[in-house]
């Protein structure tokens, strides 16, 4: 039975009551007007008109869809991308709506089922092409939780494929508490540094899996080496045996990684959580963490450090998720600001 609708201005009329009824009470299209009538918008209205759901007039004259997608497009910012995920979304049976409440997202979805807990959610929308802004996201994040909202992104590529993400900040926590260590002396090679003292070393392992073995020693990446000399458990010497200040090593570290300021404020961060913590370079991230033994589980964190204001791609983002989603782990992104630091989970997902 067909349904028909008057265009008004950037509004669509319905108003038979038995069309009102199959598109707002079953459907969940619209709002409802004074006297009994139905308000669609342009997206709306030309996601029914593309399913043939709808048959539009205007004076009289009926609208084509051609007509009806260059009104939109006149009238509605980054109305392609908007429409991609408005139809995908609802072809996928989800009541999707504009967010009008909201000047920060674009759709909302209400009732959710999560956990058997209805959860709506806010969904914010990107091209391909948009820049990654972090404090914008963080800025989201926030806004999401003031309402116990789930945000997520949809992301339009330019063929018009769809990618999902949910997007939150995560309290990750460990169960491995920090330890008292016997002081020794470790040596600088290019790129490591080893420890000899065999007490020292298998402790370093044994409590905290500090390191790998190197021969009869233990090896430590720098970030390791850097927080145990922070933490007065090893002086460090050069290979000619000169002992190295803690500033005259951080510029060392530098040279190769100019970023270890921040990599380290979330190293110590990651270990104050009570995870153990271990170079996430064959992942593509700066660490990847353990809640519990390595030995017993794989790591189930890659995450990767930025300052606030980092700004990057979508494709560096999808590249992240993808890759830890492929390794069954989660990526996240550990915002510093001075010396605080929030984790943002990217979660690939399928609505």
């Amino acid at each position: 039975m067909q349904i028909f609708g008057e265009l008004t201005d950037d509004k669509i009329i319905v108003k038979k009551t038995r069309d009102v009824g199959r598109l707002y009470n079953k459907n969940g299209f619209g709002k409802t007007i004074t006297g009994n009538k139905l308000q669609l918008n342009l997206l709306e209205g030309i996601f029914l008109l593309g399913e043939e759901k709808i048959k539009i007039f205007k004076n009289n004259k009926e609208v084509d869809f051609q007509s009806l997608v260059k009104l939109a497009a006149e009238r509605i910012p980054r109305f392609e991308i908007k429409y991609l995920i408005f139809r995908d979304l609802r072809k996928r049976g989800h009541a999707v709506k504009i967010s009008e409440g909201s000047k920060e997202f674009d759709f909302c979805i209400f009732k959710q089922k999560d956990g058997g807990k209805n959860k709506s959610c806010f969904i914010s929308i990107y091209s391909e092409r948009d820049i990654v802004n972090i404090d914008e996201i963080k800025h989201l994040i926030e806004m999401a939780a003031k309402t116990n909202y789930n945000l997520w992104f949809a992301i339009v590529d330019e063929e018009g494929d769809l990618t999902y993400y949910d997007v939150a900040f995560i309290d990750v926590r460990g169960k491995t508490g920090e330890h008292a260590f016997s002081k020794a002396t470790g040596i600088l090679l290019e790129n490591r540094v080893i420890v000899f003292d065999k007490k020292l070393g298998d402790s370093l392992l044994e409590k905290e899996f500090f390191g790998k073995p190197f021969g009869a020693g233990l090896q430590l990446s720098l970030a390791e080496a850097f927080y145990l000399m922070e933490k007065d458990a090893i002086d460090i010497q050069d290979i000619d045996g000169k002992k190295l200040s803690l500033n005259k090593f951080k510029t060392f570290i530098q040279q190769s990684q100019p970023d270890i300021e921040s990599r380290m404020i979330v190293f110590r961060d990651l270990k104050k959580r009570g995870l153990i913590v271990k170079t996430g370079f064959k992942f593509g991230a700066h660490f990847r963490a353990y809640t519990k033994n390595p030995n017993e589980t794989h790591a189930e964190y890659l995450i990767h450090a930025v300052n606030k204001g980092f700004r990057s791609i979508w494709a560096e983002i999808s590249r992240a998720v993808r890759l830890a989603h492929s390794v069954n782990k989660e990526i996240l992104f550990a915002r510093v600001d001075d010396d605080k630091v929030n984790y943002i989970k990217f979660g690939r997902l399928r609505p």
